[in-house]
């Protein structure tokens, strides 16, 4: 059985006690009308709540550390080495039309460089977690990603840009790069979760443009932890910085790499 660093235990418990919230809120909105004017309100307050008890609580544990969070932006620490990343609720639009495909997502940057993730989907009860060095898990099973080694075998996630987000035209090009090539193509919804998958070998690799660093940050190291190659998605390391990201195995990753760059 895993056994999780104390770091890691702060960090799934404060994940787990701020879903509490996002659970109750979540069964509120399977009972409404998706349509009603006033649920984005529902779910930004559902978001705030989440990250300040994040917030309140990670910082109590660990003072000196800044902070970048999805709602509440950067907080600089008296510790200029660590920062917690951290998303309240990634896969928004998927709790708001009560689908359980959400997370609570913490990361732990030490000098530049992700050392401790968690992803946790509150629903499912699935806690994705990994400490540099110490390998990646699934509850308490340890995760690799997948051994398939062509695009045809392959089943691939990634995101569709939305309404007035992203590259669209370009979007599309990739995708016809994609399709024509690989098994399969998924649009799940939350970018820590498709990751995750990548970590757990469900998914073969993962790309997409245009996202914030703490849509990225604990998944990059469970998919590095699990085996696998992350770069962004023109190949280079500013992942965070860049915004875009591709992931996946050794044998995968460059070959979505590849169809990437064939985009004019």
């Amino acid at each position: 059985m895993a056994t999780a660093s104390t770091l890691l235990i702060l960090m799934q418990d404060a994940a787990k006690k701020a879903a509490k919230g996002l659970v109750r809120d979540y069964g509120e909105l399977e009972n409404l009308q998706v349509s009603k004017k006033g649920l984005a309100d529902f779910v930004s307050a559902a978001d705030l709540k989440a990250e300040k008890y994040l917030r309140d609580e990670l910082q109590r544990a660990r003072p000196g550390y800044g902070f970048l969070g999805e709602e509440g932006g950067l907080s600089e620490g008296s510790d200029k080495s660590h920062r917690w990343i951290v998303d309240p609720l990634d896969g928004t639009t998927n709790f708001l039309h009560a689908i359980p495909h959400f997370a609570v997502n913490i990361a732990l940057e030490r000098d530049g460089e992700i050392v401790a993730a968690v992803t946790y989907n509150p629903v499912t009860d699935d806690l994705f977690w990994a400490e540099k060095g110490k390998g990646a898990y699934h509850n308490n099973r340890r995760l690799r990603v997948s051994g398939r080694r062509t695009l045809e075998e392959s089943v691939l996630a990634t995101g569709i840009p939305f309404l007035g987000h992203g590259q669209h035209a370009k979007f599309l090009k990739e995708l016809h790069q994609m399709t024509q090539r690989v098994a399969g193509v998924r649009r799940m919804g939350a970018a820590s979760l498709d990751l995750a998958y990548v970590a757990a070998g469900k998914f073969d690799g993962y790309w997409e443009r245009d996202l914030s660093p703490w849509d990225m940050a604990a998944g990059i190291l469970l998919v590095l932890e699990a085996g696998g190659v992350v770069t962004d998605a023109e190949g280079g390391k500013d992942i965070l910085g860049s915004g875009g990201i591709c992931a996946g195995n050794s044998e995968i990753q460059p070959q979505i790499l590849e169809r990437l760059k064939a985009v004019a």
